[in-house]
């Protein structure tokens, strides 16, 4: 039977002791400790937004002034915060269409969010008064769809593009009750925390930026897997 000599036990004490003192001076380094609290931060808010959007729910879901696509009756509603002008919510529509043609128990709800200045709000004013024509989703899939910067004049010719009557479409803008909408979103966008485009809410998080489209089917399917309230 091997016996450590008392030379053997004293090294293996202070390699034990050395890896316990490096370990302590790691927990102690800032990197380290920043890291730690910015994991429990992200823990902290992903909790507060848990709540939040539960108490938000009506207004994140069923909001009749939003214009929706997919299976109005889908056991999971996807809500896109969005700005025309954004390069990101371009990538991030395309992941979207894929997901809704894979599952067809999706809603989607689209929240105007223009951030991007005036030109940005005049796509979304547009785009919301295309609804009293038929045409916001060929108007928004089309105005998604461009490369370019969508301002004033390229609004207006995509949805001339699309089949809509500019004349009425420019009329429609007016209503008091598409600036109402606008506001709302931006409201809402600011009690869950949401600063930049785009940003999507399903289930009970909030997911910035662009996803592709399996971590999103993931997170839909978490979504799924959960008992409604």
């Amino acid at each position: 039977m091997f016996k450590p000599t008392a030379g053997l036990v004293i090294i293996i004490v202070l390699l034990a002791l050395a890896l316990l003192f490096s370990t302590l001076g790691a927990l102690h380094h800032p990197g380290i400790i920043d890291t730690l609290q910015q994991l429990e931060d992200r823990r902290q808010l992903a909790a507060e937004l848990k709540i939040l959007i539960a108490a938000r729910g009506d207004a994140l879901f069923n909001d009749p002034a939003a214009p929706t696509a997919g299976n109005p009756e889908g056991d999971v509603a996807l809500v896109i915060f969005f700005d025309y002008n954004c390069r990101h919510c371009r990538e991030a529509a395309l992941n979207i269409q894929q997901a809704m043609k894979d599952d067809r128990n999706l809603k989607l709800v689209f929240k105007e969010f223009p951030i991007l200045g005036p030109t940005s709000k005049f796509a979304a004013v547009a785009a919301l008064a295309s609804q009293k024509q038929g045409k916001y989703e060929a108007f928004n899939r089309a105005l998604m769809g461009f490369h370019g910067v969508v301002n004033e004049r390229t609004t207006l010719t995509i949805a001339e593009h699309v089949g809509l009557d500019v004349e009425q479409l420019e009329r429609d803008m007016e209503d008091p009750a598409i600036a109402d909408a606008i506001a709302r979103n931006r409201a809402l966008a600011g009690d869950l925390y949401i600063t930049g485009t785009p940003a999507l809410v399903v289930g009970d998080e909030v997911i910035a930026g662009v996803v592709d489209v399996d971590t999103l089917q993931r997170s839909i399917a978490n979504a799924r897997s959960k008992p409604k309230v």
